[in-house]
């Protein structure tokens, strides 16, 4: 063969690899280390440190002072107690009111911290842990979700134990990093993530969702910083949202997005606080990864504080849509119609300006409700920040390039 062709050959194998080559990176606009070059997400994201508090909270019905945990499933939100209540109950979506309860017979709740879901099952995790650390009959119900329509609810047992769990020398409680509340259901799975009173951090598990007896494999450990109470995962869009709190009682949700397979901790990780101070949030549910409900249970402690049982809404569009609304293409590119991403909102001090930087800068001005110049300036760069700390209480307009209107509002 000659050898001019085989050279030619080579080079054009060489330039169609490097054509299709992958540059590694963090790909999502919102994080402070953005790669507008990248085109696989590498896990590398680092985000802005963060609050919000939710648009809607109500209070829940004393029958479920101790809820710990949420899906959304038929048009209600399902919760249970982690006492010796055998009930699920489903709660109106809009103010909390309980419309209907499903005892589940032929079972025990030493410690129900979590309820998930897949297509045909819910499932509801007696797996609590946290009083000396050595259960040994640690359980998963799985309850046939045309049998809970039909209240007749048939369910079966799901048994494990912890893989690395070798000792089981009884600890004082709140000791313990084998304790457990939360966990999500995917096609095939089950994955738990553990409350490391210990570690402040998490384990992922896995075992599988049929009946029977199982040894729950150790996958990988994160350093969420705080203790995991609840976990929501809409599988089609690979979003897990955990939620947790500090020793202190300051609530957290954890965001793990754009991760492939199971391989969620090589995903995107975005710790947003919330503004709920002493409230002990136990459940988080979402059906579309934009809209979360959380629940508290009840806290108090004597006269110093006191916290009713409750449920919250959370509109984390801010901060998902554009991953939610483009999932298969990534975020490298931004149309110019959503070059603009404002958070948080509603906010108390700053607001945060994320775009694709056309032009050397970009002014903005504010308006208050009558349409007068409240403030003005230039955002300079691909994550740029606005100071409304001056701002009284209120709705304003914030008008970019003169084009790009956004609804906010000063706390």
């Amino acid at each position: 063969m000659n050898v001019k062709y085989l050279i030619a050959l080579f080079i054009l194998f060489f330039l169609k690899q490097s054509l299709h080559a992958q540059t590694e990176g963090c790909t999502d606009p919102l994080a402070t280390n953005y790669n507008p070059n990248a085109n696989k997400n590498n896990g590398s994201c680092v985000y802005a440190d963060t609050s919000m508090v939710p648009y809607s909270s109500v209070n829940l019905d004393a029958k479920v002072i101790e809820t710990s945990g949420l899906i959304k499933w038929n048009n209600h939100i399902w919760t249970h107690n982690d006492n010796d209540d055998f009930k699920l109950y489903a709660l109106d979506t809009i103010d909390g009111s309980i419309s209907q309860s499903i005892t589940l017979t032929n079972t025990y709740n030493t410690d129900w911290e979590e309820i998930s879901q897949d297509a045909n099952y819910l499932y509801v995790g007696d797996f609590g842990n946290n009083n000396t650390g050595v259960r040994q009959n640690l359980r998963i119900f799985r309850i046939n979700k045309t049998s809970i329509l039909n209240n007749s609810p048939i369910v079966d047992t799901i048994k494990f134990s912890y893989s690395n769990q070798i000792d089981f020398t009884p600890n004082r409680a709140n000791k313990t990093d084998f304790d457990c509340e939360a966990f999500i259901v995917s096609s095939d799975s089950i994955y738990l993530f553990t409350k490391q009173w210990q570690s402040n951090q998490t384990s992922l598990y896995v075992l599988p969702k049929i009946p029977g007896t199982h040894s729950a494999r150790l996958k990988e450990t994160l350093n969420v910083q705080g203790l995991i109470t609840g976990a929501s995962y809409v599988e089609s869009k690979r979003m897990i949202a955990l939620c947790g709190y500090s020793s202190l009682l300051q609530p957290f949700l954890y965001l793990l997005y754009d991760f492939k397979g199971d391989d969620f901790f090589a995903a995107n990780k975005r710790k947003i606080a919330l503004s709920l101070p002493f409230h002990q949030i136990e459940g988080v549910a979402s059906s579309d990864g934009l809209k979360y409900y959380l629940s508290n249970e009840y806290f108090g402690r004597g006269s110093f504080v006191t916290v009713n049982q409750k449920m919250h809404i959370l509109d984390m569009s801010g901060f998902l849509d554009l991953y939610i609304n483009n999932r298969t293409s990534g975020f490298t590119k931004i149309k110019k119609k959503d070059a603009f991403i404002v958070y948080p909102n509603p906010s108390k001090e700053k607001i945060l300006v994320n775009l694709d930087l056309e032009v050397k800068c970009y002014p903005f001005v504010i308006l208050n409700s009558i349409g007068e110049e409240i403030l003005k300036g230039l955002i300079e760069s691909v994550n740029d920040e606005i100071d409304i700390s001056t701002l009284s209480v209120g709705i304003y307009n914030l008008l970019i390039d003169g084009t790009y209107s956004f609804r906010i509002e000063k706390q």
